[in-house]
């Protein structure tokens, strides 16, 4: 597989996502990148912006074992992850896998579980691998999450721990569409049949778990080179530096958005990163780990206004 071939699959994955999910291309094409780079991803946005619907049309289009869980305040870590029970027959202890023993995972609404059922997922998503009963399960390299988690509604959620959040690679804001596309919308659900749920049947499956493992190694084959790396290091540093944050971000941070870089880089066709690479994915895979000071607070400034600024202070590389 050459990087043409890389770029090409990523064009026919956003376009198969894009048949069922209008208007939020940004989100696919940060999603395709968390894939290739290995990572997690948080949607976060009000009910009723297709979050959901994105993450399943996006396994959709994969070739890969799809799980849900829909997390409620009542959701056990034994839901998550498995249990063990005593089968008469055999007179021994049968495990039970989880929803979580899936190649792509959507934790739907992730915080409306309670924290210990959050936490079943830290091991599984860092180490791609789960530990019962003394034993270890490996999971593969293929295993994602795609969480979603609605920022309106307070009473009966969990806000993730800062350790979870800094497991997802990107966090991204998912809005409301333009009132063109939401009109595209309409008009595309009013030519179809009254169905629920079969938004993504239609959606053919265009990479395979080989061709993704193929392309993964020809990203591994990337190297950044210094200005690039020393252009992250001087963002990320920016934010332990800033009077507008409380708290930057960590040594981790930057060598995920490293990762993400080098697949920004490999599906734009291209063997080595470009600044407007690193300016792609800042945003998205900072905003969830940099806690804002008061003044930024006080001031109604969010996260993405502060990394902006800081963006705009940095001087690119030439």
């Amino acid at each position: 597989m050459t990087l043409e071939d890389l770029s090409a699959r990523a064009d026919a994955l956003k376009a198969e996502i894009g048949k069922a999910v209008l208007g939020q291309e940004e989100a696919v094409e940060l999603l395709l990148i968390a894939l290739f780079a290995r990572g997690h991803v948080l949607l976060e946005g009000p009910p009723g912006t297709a979050k959901t619907l994105l993450a399943r049309s996006f396994a959709a289009a994969l070739n890969l074992e799809f799980g849900r869980i829909q997390f409620t305040p009542d959701l056990m870590p034994g839901d998550v992850l498995g249990t063990s029970i005593f089968d008469f027959r055999t007179n021994e202890f049968v495990l039970t896998k989880g929803p979580v023993f899936s190649q792509v995972l959507l934790a739907d609404e992730i915080n409306r579980a309670p924290p210990k059922t959050q936490a079943a997922l830290l091991q599984a998503m860092n180490e791609r691998k789960v530990s019962l009963d003394g034993a270890d399960y490996d999971l593969g390299q293929d295993f994602t999450v795609v969480a979603t988690q609605n920022p309106i509604e307070q009473q009966g959620t969990y806000p993730l721990p800062e350790a979870q959040l800094d497991r997802f690679l990107f966090k991204l804001d998912i809005d409301f569409p333009p009132e063109a596309v939401e009109m595209a919308i309409l008009q595309k659900n009013a030519a179809e049949p009254i169905e629920t749920g079969q938004e993504t049947a239609a959606l053919d499956k265009v990479l395979t778990g080989a061709a993704l493992a193929e392309c993964r190694a020809l990203i591994d084959s990337i190297i950044l080179k210094d200005d690039i790396l020393a252009y992250i290091l001087r963002l990320v540093r920016a934010t332990r530096e800033s009077q507008d944050i409380a708290y930057g971000a960590s040594t981790r941070a930057a060598d995920a958005i490293s990762r993400a870089v080098r697949a920004s880089a490999a599906i734009g066709g291209r063997d080595f990163a470009i600044p407007d690479d690193v300016k792609r994915v800042i945003v998205p895979a900072l905003r969830h780990r940099i806690v804002l000071g008061p003044a930024a607070e006080i001031e109604g400034r969010g996260a993405e206004d502060v990394l902006d600024n800081i963006i705009n202070q940095i001087e690119a590389p030439r």
